[in-house]
């Protein structure tokens, strides 16, 4: 029957321990099954039923035998409550074995952990548990007789700690208060590792076994950086276990910390008194897990402050000042934790020093130009003028393409410009001050050309479109010509060159064309643009669809977050927030434009899926011009088989792995994401935050052992 609170009970806690020279001994399964044993506490001969048992080699001992003897105390805290525990009380000695879970915990002159290799756990209403636990704790000595077949325990001779793993926390104390930023590092010992996967340091409580992992990589006696959240608070057990390729615990260590952060952030990068006269690149340096920064930036010299928008804790921040913000400066970072209280660094004086720089844009040495080019001027100072200028090397003659107050100009360079020349920049500043660039070699075509705008490769008409040619030199007329690539039919259209030419297709048109333009110039010499491909389609365009009801979104996608962070770490909070905010709670994925076919892709991956592709519009850039386009996109038989896609992407991609070394948390792997360019929003890692608290899915990433 199950445990009940009782008063003194006497005979047991020997029967537990009785099997621990057995296990050393390495009898078998069967003969420790078959052959009767005898077992002695201090002189007395005691009988125990029911027999011990052997899991993953390891006995296991019913405990309600084990405590009659020894006068130990037990309390039983059942399955209905939060967490089914047995408590053990002798002389002064506690502990408290929590079904199922391999974190024990006792006090024995203070707070202690260990970890079991085997749970304890009930069967047939009886509680079970290995024996070298059991004995471990409470340091009683056995002696195996193999004569007589019998156990001896003497209660009077001390007993060796025997652990169950050689894995050992070397970084952390025990019993050591965590303030801030922590390094993490463990020494394998004496083992022989099968299939070691990954290392895993987690911080439990200790009281439910259940919490979180704060580092984990595949390097097991590496270094690893532990930042605390300002929620860790009171007495933990931080575990070191290292899993094998199954997520089994193959080795393992624990041991008491006490958890009082005292957040605080600094500024890397700048010391005080440094004069900046290029760049300024900063980080903000965190001990504990901060949701966002915020930079402040205050000018001594006209008591202005700049807050710039950067707010990612775990990256950098480049500042190029320019002239006229030389001066003296004052700067300091503010981190925000998850309850939204803010921790500002000392702030930091420094000035700015920055010379006047000027250079030309848009063109690169030895170029050959035969399009048209968007000549810039990268500067740090402010100009009331600014000329772009062509020089001939040759003879030095130089001719001023465009004037303009500031800004860029785009040059088509005509055929009367012919060889190398140079390009630079010139502008007028403080009145009549004037500066120039370095000069850029570049190579003059002189050929003529003619360009096709408004339309791109590959481009999918659906409605009117308007069509207009770009020439480098002076057209007499322009001719558009389209040929239907499956009849050969042709169309042309003879429009004076300033004119836009207007299609608007008609049925008739559907299915696939080509297109060139050819201007007439200089008394019938002609020029022609490249042959476009594209297709009309005027039927019934498809857009995005709902994949399930919204209301039940966040259970499946919080089902499939679970099972892939308990298999390969990677947050379940993130991943389901993610797909709140790709998807719009599910009702708004891609569909294939033409045929409606669902494509079941969560987060908007390109390719061929396991249900093929379909067919979605995106942008492509062409001649300078934005036009929509066909792209495929991968598709899926479920949302699962999404999922498992999307988890690939981000496990496997090179482009990720700044994700992968912190994907056990959601915060710091947001803004990793964003790092590595999976979104270009600046508000993307707090939206996805924002949802995580929001949602509280950071309850997805609770583990326990």
């Amino acid at each position: 029957m199950r445990m009940k609170k009782v008063g003194l009970l006497k005979n047991g806690l020997y029967a537990v321990l009785v099997a621990v020279l057995l296990v050393s001994q390495t009898f078998s399964v069967f003969s420790y099954a078959v052959s009767p044993f005898r077992l002695v506490v201090d002189g007395k001969e005691i009988t125990s039923e029911p027999r011990p048992i052997i899991e993953n080699d390891r006995t296991l001992v019913p405990i309600r035998f084990a405590l009659d003897e020894l006068g130990a105390e037990f309390d039983w805290f059942p399955k209905d409550s939060l967490v089914e525990t047995v408590t053990i009380v002798k002389d002064d000695v506690s502990v408290d074995l929590r079904i199922n879970s391999q974190l024990v915990s006792y006090e024995k002159d203070g707070k202690n952990h260990i970890i079991s290799d085997v749970a304890p756990k009930i069967i047939d209403d009886v509680t079970f548990v290995p024996v070298r636990l059991i004995s471990n704790i409470f340091g009683l000595h056995i002696d195996w007789d193999n004569d007589t077949r019998t156990v001896v325990i003497d209660s009077s001779v001390p007993a060796s700690v025997e652990p169950f793993y050689p894995l050992k926390i070397s970084s952390v104390e025990m019993g050591q208060t965590i303030n801030g930023k922590t390094m993490l590092k463990s020494e394998l010992g004496d083992s022989n590792l099968i299939n070691p996967k990954e290392i895993k340091y987690l911080l439990l409580d200790p009281d439910t076994s259940i919490g979180k992992v704060i580092a984990q990589g595949t390097d097991l006696s590496g270094e690893y950086t532990w930042l605390p959240s300002v929620d860790d608070i009171g007495h933990k057990a931080l575990v070191a276990a290292i899993y094998d390729n199954h997520n089994n615990i193959i080795s393992a260590d624990t041991i008491p910390v006490h958890m009082d952060v005292k957040p605080q952030v600094k500024l890397s990068g700048i010391k005080n008194d440094d004069v900046i006269k290029d760049r300024l690149t900063i980080s903000p340096d965190t001990n504990f897990v901060a949701n966002y920064i915020e930079y402040e930036i205050t000018n001594l010299d006209t008591n202005t402050t700049t807050i710039p928008i950067e707010k990612d804790p775990y990256g950098s921040y480049s500042w190029t000042p320019e002239v006229k913000n030389n001066g003296n400066y004052s700067i300091k970072v503010i981190a925000y934790d998850k309850n939204g209280k803010y921790y500002e660094s000392d702030a930091i004086g420094f000035s700015i020093n920055t010379s006047q720089r000027l250079s030309l844009t848009g063109v690169s040495s030895g170029m050959t130009i035969d399009k048209p080019v968007t000549l810039g001027a990268s500067r740090n100072f402010d100009v009331s003028e600014t000329q772009y200028v062509l020089r001939d090397p040759k003879t030095n003659n130089e001719e001023i393409l465009q004037t303009l107050p500031y800004g860029s100009y785009r040059w088509f360079p005509g055929v009367e410009y012919k060889g190398e020349k140079e390009l630079f920049v010139r502008v007028v500043y403080q009145g009549s001050r004037t500066m120039e660039s370095d000069p850029i070699k570049v190579n003059l075509s002189g050929e003529a050309s003619l360009l096709l705008e408004g339309i791109g490769p590959n481009e999918v008409i659906t409605d009117q479109k308007t069509l207009k040619v770009n020439s480098n030199v002076e057209l007499n007329k322009v001719k558009y010509i389209l040929t239907n690539t499956k009849t050969n039919v042709k169309k042309i259209t003879e429009l004076n060159p300033n004119e836009e030419f207007l299609y608007s297709p008609k049925r008739e048109d559907i299915g696939s064309w080509k297109i060139y333009a050819e201007g007439i110039y200089d008394s019938g010499k002609t020029v022609k643009t490249e042959e476009i491909p594209f297709s009309v389609y005027l039927d019934k365009i498809y857009g995005k669809a709902a994949v399930i009801e919204k209301d039940k979104f966040l259970d499946v996608a919080s089902k499939l977050a679970r099972e892939s962070f308990l298999k390969t770490g990677l947050s379940g909070a993130l991943q389901t927030s993610q797909s709140i905010l790709e998807t719009g709670w599910g009702q708004s994925v891609g569909v294939d434009k033409y045929t409606g076919k669902v494509s079941y892709n969560l987060f908007g991956i390109k390719g061929t899926g396991p249900a093929g592709s379909v067919t979605i519009r995106t942008w492509e850039v062409y001649n300078g011009v934005s036009y929509n386009v066909d792209d495929n996109f991968r598709a899926y038989n479920s949302i699962g088989e999404s999922w498992n896609d999307y988890n690939a992407f981000l496990l496997e991609r090179e482009r990720y792995e700044p994700v992968r070394e912190v994907m056990y948390d959601s915060t710091q792997a947001a803004w990793a994401i964003r790092r590595a360019g999976y979104a270009t929003d600046p508000e993307y890692p707090t939206k996805l935050i924002r949802n995580i608290e929001q949602y509280k899915l950071n309850e997805l990433d609770k583990i326990d052992i």
